[in-house]
């Protein structure tokens, strides 16, 4: 899903920049708070001033009288210690410790509705672009104003502690001291006695969630955190790994209990039920997703990462109609909470592609793509990646950037749907942080001859400039960026690399941050084509595509691997947007699907990074009772191999399979 502008206006109209699954409403996010500091005192060894802001969090923790750790802690798992430059999150909230003012948070259209994206992606059935109301904002519950709050136990006018990184310190240390008096609990200097308080400054409102929010603070103080902020700022939180909070102030909080029965989520993270309807209604009209029997009888290989455009209420607003489309799981900004859909065995219709929704699972983040300051908070990376190892593990499901998917890395189908493709997460999602959550960090796997990259550039450091998160052609905020632009010659002065599935006219690719012609993206892998002193070549799109790659600053890490090429003799063959079974695989009563090529071309000499071996597979499902419901399996074979920005598929018997390097 394209992601929106930030005009905080209802946007009208298709716009490319707000394709993504959720609408508008508010009352539903919380306040992420999971991380962790210097113990108490912030002495001891490996500990450091930091700055102002270290000695901002000293100042606040002593006026309040709240264990430093304890503060450190939560503004880690808010915001990792980044205040943003005072931009607000998709929840509204503002600064190291996230004090929401949700008046001032962003509305858009729902992603699924917006655009020419069918997101169910089977020419079987009639495309489906639901027209869907987006939500009126409902009341702001008291978790989206913790800000105004804040303002008034501090004094502090609400414009400086939204813009002011020492004040919003301040702010959040009278916040976690006020709530722990609420619990009838002491100021006690010893952080263990402060559970109850951190669980509720969560602002989430049940138990499950805020008890997961409160024990990701206390594991990040056990196990300590440094890092630099986006403000340059040096922080450090020494290591407590005897900690152990008294989690029975929980009963203390008053919050509800929230079961997590018919859920598929692991324990480690809170998860309720929110159905997903399966009606029928009109003709032979039904939604939101189809009942299927995975993985017996399809493999599951992908998991798709969305990103919302809408906020939480208005979300699963949507997801319950059963006129509109459906994904999975939907993950809640402020805490990390996630609601689950639709079940592992049917398909959701998320991804633009059948074959990748027959083949998949859709986790939808609350955020938006082109507001790049409404970023995604600690809590629910945090959250989402506990929820896809989980999911990873349970369907055998690797962890790399050929199966966890980005649904901007999903391929079009067929030529028609390639310009329609949505684009979200987008390149403010931080790929290289979630994979160290997945514990598969990218790292080099060879050396300079390996004849691979896997692209890493540094996130906060990597700053390509990006247009149109406004306005068309209107520069976006300097932010970092999983991405890194590729160019037709080492040179920035050169001519981007052209799609010509985006843009059949040979036209340039442009800096748009829905354009993601002349793009690639950390974790994924690329076979070098060349090296020019900062520069490097991969093959990408069947032509030779450079990035600057300084030695000082790279962007890339060196890999090996397999490959494919086209075979002895032939100049070039098709590159395909779905792996589909031959004609003779269809049996009688199930249309035979079409094979088509994509407009691009896999030539002689390119090579491109192999990830599974598929056979030719499509799930004809297009009536609301299942009993001509079937998968058919043929005998062709395809590589998915990653061709562009977004993956591919080309037949087995078009190419052969080499080692990288060789």
């Amino acid at each position: 899903m394209p992601g929106s502008a930030t005009d905080p206006r209802p946007v009208q109209g298709r716009g490319r920049a707000r394709r993504t699954a959720g609408a508008v409403a508010s009352a539903a996010l919380l306040l992420p708070l999971l991380g962790a500091a210097p113990s108490a005192g912030a002495t001891g060894p490996g500990a450091s001033d930091g700055g102002s802001l270290q000695r901002a969090f000293d100042s606040a923790a002593a006026e309040y009288h709240v264990p430093l750790s304890v503060l450190l802690g939560v503004s880690y798992l808010q915001s990792r210690w980044d205040g943003h430059g005072g931009a607000a999150s998709v929840t509204g909230g503002y600064g190291p410790m996230h004090l929401t003012d949700a008046r001032t948070a962003l509305g858009r259209a729902p992603h699924h509705s917006d655009g020419s994206e069918d997101a169910r992606g089977d020419a079987a059935r009639t495309a489906l672009r639901p027209v869907t109301k987006v939500p009126d904002d409902s009341a702001l519950p008291d978790r989206l104003k913790t800000l105004t709050r804040a303002a008034r136990l501090t004094g502090i006018p609400a414009e400086r502690l939204r813009g002011d990184e020492a004040a919003n310190v301040a702010g959040g240390a009278a916040l976690l001291a006020a709530t722990q008096k609420e619990l009838g609990e002491p100021l006690s200097e010893d952080p263990a006695e402060w559970y109850g308080a951190v669980a509720r400054f969560s602002g989430a409102d049940d138990t499950a969630t805020a008890a997961a929010y409160a024990n990701d603070v206390y594991a990040v103080i056990r196990s300590g955190e440094r890092r630099t902020t986006d403000a340059g700022q040096r922080m450090v939180l020494a290591a407590r790994p005897a900690l152990a909070p008294d989690a029975a102030q929980l009963k203390l909080t008053g919050l509800r209990h929230v079961s997590a029965a018919g859920t598929e989520c692991p324990s480690s993270v809170s998860c309720e039920w929110v159905p997903a309807p399966y009606e029928q209604f009109g003709n032979d009209d039904y939604g939101n997703h189809d009942l299927g029997d995975r993985p017996a009888s399809q493999r599951i290989r992908y998991i798709v990462v969305h990103d919302t455009e809408g906020r939480w209420d208005g979300v699963l607003n949507l997801v319950q109609d059963p006129t509109y489309v459906s994904w999975n799981y939907t993950l809640r900004s402020t805490d990390g909470h996630i609601a689950q859909h639709v079940k592992a065995k049917d398909v959701a219709w998320h991804a633009g592609n059948w074959y990748v929704n027959a083949g998949s699972i859709g986790l939808e983040h609350e955020g938006f793509l082109a507001s790049p300051d409404a970023w995604y908070t600690e809590a629910m990376y945090r959250s989402s990646a506990r929820l896809v190892k989980y999911l990873a593990g349970t369907y055998r499901i690797p962890l790399d950037r050929q199966h966890i998917l980005g649904h901007d890395t999903v391929p079009g189908p067929t030529t028609s749907t390639i310009p329609g493709m949505h684009t979200d997460p987008g390149p403010f999602w931080d790929w290289r942080h979630y994979f160290e959550l997945l514990d598969h960090p990218f790292e080099p796997t060879a050396g300079k001859h390996g004849g691979l990259v896997t692209i890493r550039p540094d996130y906060a450091a990597n700053q390509p400039q990006y247009t149109g998160c406004s306005s068309s052609g209107t520069p976006c905020p300097a932010h970092g960026s999983s991405e890194v632009r590729l160019y037709s010659q080492p040179d920035t002065a050169s001519p981007l690399i052209k799609d010509i599935g985006l843009r059949p006219d040979g036209s340039a690719s442009t800096t748009d941050v829905n354009d993601t012609g002349s793009r690639a993206e950390t974790g994924q892998q690329f076979a070098v084509a060349d090296r020019q002193g900062d520069w490097t070549a991969i093959w990408y799109l069947g032509q030779k595509a450079w990035f600057q790659n300084p030695g000082t600053q790279p962007a890339a890490v060196d890999a090996a691997g397999l490959v494919v090429t086209p075979k002895a003799g032939v100049d070039g063959v098709p590159v395909y947007g779905r792996a589909y079974p031959e004609a003779a695989a269809y049996p009688a009563g199930v249309p035979a699907q079409s094979v088509s090529p994509l407009p691009y071309k896999l030539l002689a000499g390119q090579k491109y990074v192999v990830g599974d071996e598929v056979p030719g597979e499509y799930y004809y499902s297009v009536t609301f009772t299942t009993d001509s419901h079937r998968v058919v399996v043929g005998k062709d074979l395809y590589f998915e191999i990653q061709f562009g920005h977004r993956v591919a598929f080309v037949r087995a018997a078009d190419v052969r399979v080499a080692q990288s390097g060789s």
